[in-house]
């Protein structure tokens, strides 16, 4: 079966269950720590993909991860999934989980990326753009990647403006490489 059905299959569920038991926002708050923890720490994934491990270690690293006072959703909701043997597919029901959390309530999510940090003033201002994009209940974070060497990243959902230094450069090389190759 699909890894992407099974994780939203999931994800429906244990949002319509929340909703039931009006702790959604509370559960979506557990989710983002759980992608969050996921993305930054690759042992997480590799101890849920464990089958050494038993289901209560596995359970104990989740609420670690998340925090040990988690709500009895969410408990109860892991506890499911690791029963299941579904545990490979938690980090994809979280970002699902997110995903249709934002969905039903209208939340778009928005993040700026720059090479140094930026005022108020500034983060204001493209809040303020994104909300004219795109109406609704904005969720706006600001990153700092000196990676970039300049200018911006700026997300809204699933899209992406790239304004960076970084960017240009790649693209002007690629320009180059291209004009050279048809002169040879």
């Amino acid at each position: 079966m699909n890894e992407g059905m099974i994780s939203k299959r999931y994800a429906k569920a244990l949002l319509l269950f929340a909703e039931d038991n009006k702790s959604e926002d509370v559960v979506y708050a557990e989710m983002k720590q759980l992608a969050s923890i996921f993305a930054s720490e690759p042992a997480l994934r590799m101890a849920m993909d464990n089958p050494m491990l038993s289901v209560e270690d596995k359970m104990n690293l989740v609420k670690a991860a998340v925090g040990q006072k988690t709500s009895a959703e969410f408990t109860r909701f892991t506890e499911l999934v690791l029963k299941n043997k579904r545990e490979r597919f938690l980090q994809n029901i979280a970002l699902c989980y997110i995903d249709l959390y934002c969905v039903a309530k209208q939340i778009n999510t928005g993040k700026l990326v720059t090479a140094m940090p930026v005022d108020d003033s500034v983060k204001e201002k493209m809040k303020g753009l994104l909300q004219k994009m795109k109406p609704g209940n904005l969720e706006f974070e600001t990153h700092v990647d000196p990676d970039i060497e300049g200018g911006f990243i700026l997300y809204l959902d699933d899209y992406r403006l790239d304004a960076s230094v970084k960017t240009q450069l790649a693209r002007i090389k690629q320009q180059f490489i291209a004009e050279n190759s048809k002169m040879s």
